[in-house]
């Protein structure tokens, strides 16, 4: 029986040790905070783009496929189309008919509720963008920057070309600044 007592006597943890272990946890997760903040914020960054990406994808492929005109626009309030080069707070997708139209025709194919804790500020001549159905873009090349408010660091960017082909890249300079200040 002597010998069981002392068998289990060595198994838990005193509190000295739970101390000094929970002192050691709160340190690194001091020291983990700051470069976790970034990850997170450098993430958002990374969706944003994503997802207009996507969209533009989307929308392209769409007037490829129906053969009529489609056009994405920014939105906020998820039903009409804005006037507007923020980006942030949402974008519509849909069809639309003559070269000049601000609104879709109908609902929309497609909508994205964006991202509003980030800038997302398109070209300034380019509040919509409208893909033919042979999957141009009509008009100018495109570009939207993606920030986070305030700050140039790790800001992105997506080119629409006129022939309608999508790309992302890292923000210029010039576009880092004009988003970070919301421009």
């Amino acid at each position: 029986m002597q010998g069981h007592q002392d068998s289990t006597r060595g198994r838990g943890f005193t509190l000295i040790e739970q101390i000094v272990t929970t002192a050691i946890v709160a340190v690194l997760a001091c020291v983990a905070a700051p470069a976790l903040g970034h990850l997170v914020a450098r993430n958002r960054l990374q969706v944003a783009q994503s997802d207009i990406i996507t969209a533009l994808q989307q929308a392209r492929a769409l007037a490829v496929q129906t053969r009529h005109r489609v056009m994405l626009c920014p939105t906020r309030d998820g039903r009409q189309c804005t006037d507007d080069l923020h980006w942030e707070t949402g974008w519509l997708t849909g069809h639309y008919h003559g070269d000049h139209t601000d609104q879709l025709d109908g609902s929309p194919a497609l909508a994205d509720g964006g991202h509003e804790q980030l800038n997302i500020v398109s070209t300034a001549g380019r509040r919509r963008i409208r893909f033919q159905p042979d999957g141009s873009a009509g008009g100018s090349n495109a570009s939207f920057t993606i920030c986070r408010p305030g700050e140039t660091d790790g800001a992105l960017a997506v080119t629409v070309t006129n022939a309608g082909r999508i790309r992302g890249a890292k923000a210029t300079e010039a576009q880092a600044i004009r988003c970070a200040k919301n421009e």
